[in-house]
């Protein structure tokens, strides 16, 4: 008798034991393509709620689609399963946000991750009742990336944008993503 796994590749067999294993890893750009298969791994982990369980995100990117970002964090909230999320290689803009969206307790940063924070919304090129529109956009996707950083920190909203609204890049260590309360534990 042949076995279920005769036609796969090692990539293959890789991807199903990891899924087997409640785990998944996002790397790359934050993209559609990605981000879907982020959001199927979590629904398809949702259709067998028992036991209840821990799913283990490994995040490894330079950011991305802000948008994608929102879709993806919405799903990890609603996930009837805790969401643990580990930074490792690089967690930067939007995958700084997903990181910091895993449940409380269960984030890890890997001690050498590369981090960094900035703000998040485009300087966009348009005419004016076009630029106005993407301005007030822009204020509201970084009013939804503060409250993500509140909910994930516990800070009050002023002292979220004290911490993270600085007008240039941040970059972090380990250590000060946990001492921030973005991550919980240094891998």
């Amino acid at each position: 008798m042949a076995s279920k796994f005769e036609n796969f590749t090692s990539e293959d067999r890789i991807d199903v034991s990891l899924l087997e294993n409640d785990v998944h890893y996002l790397y790359g750009d934050i993209a559609e393509d990605n981000v879907a298969q982020a959001i199927k791994w979590i629904l398809h982990s949702n259709l067998k709620k028992k036991p209840k369980r821990t799913l283990t995100l490994y995040i490894n990117s330079y950011g991305g689609d802000v948008y994608q970002m929102f879709a993806l964090i919405d799903v990890m909230k609603n996930s009837y399963h805790k969401i643990s999320t580990i930074g490792i290689g690089c967690i930067m803009s939007a995958a700084l946000m997903i990181l910091a969206s895993g449940a409380k307790g269960l984030r890890y940063v890997g001690k050498n991750t590369g981090i960094m924070n900035h703000q998040h919304s485009d300087a966009i090129e348009s005419k004016m009742h076009d630029l106005r529109a993407s301005m007030k956009e822009n204020v509201h996707v970084e009013q939804r990336c503060f409250q993500i950083l509140r909910d994930a920190t516990g800070y009050s909203l002023a002292d979220v944008r004290k911490k993270f609204n600085n007008p240039s890049d941040q970059y972090f260590t380990a250590k000060q993503l946990v001492d921030l309360k973005v991550a919980d534990h240094i891998l």
